[in-house]
């Protein structure tokens, strides 16, 4: 539609870099992706030696470990009764603290994006704008 047109625009300006403040925001979505993913890769590796072995656990294969920590990433919570164990707890703990973060850091970064886009846009001798 036509409304789709101009953020999709966006995207792909942000996708190509085509400026400053488009290559900026692909950095940092760029960063918040790929630290995620290590975290998600090293806290199911974690999540399933300090679990697997209790009964109480839910966490039968790595799959099961690395479907609860991706939930607890997306700061959704799963129906597995985890974690049982105290190292577990501690990282289920650090685990919502970084998703929380990392929602906080992308809303951050997009309406910074969306103010520096605003201000680019702006005629030259408008009432605030940087040009004039």
């Amino acid at each position: 539609s036509v409304a789709d047109e101009p953020l999709m625009g966006e995207v792909r300006m942000t996708l190509r870099g085509e400026s400053r403040t488009h290559r900026f925001l692909r950095a940092r979505l760029t960063f918040l992706m790929a630290a995620t993913l290590a975290v998600d890769a090293v806290a199911t590796g974690a999540m399933y030696m300090l679990e697997h072995d209790d009964p109480r656990s839910g966490f039968d294969d790595l799959g099961g470990a690395l479907f609860w920590v991706s939930a607890q990433l997306t700061t959704v919570s799963s129906q597995m009764p985890n974690p049982v164990t105290t190292p577990g707890s501690v990282i289920a703990i650090a685990l919502a603290v970084w998703a929380i973060t990392v929602a906080a850091t992308l809303a951050a970064s997009l309406a910074a994006f969306f103010r520096a886009r605003h201000v680019e846009d702006m005629p030259p001798h408008a009432p605030g704008s940087p040009h004039g």
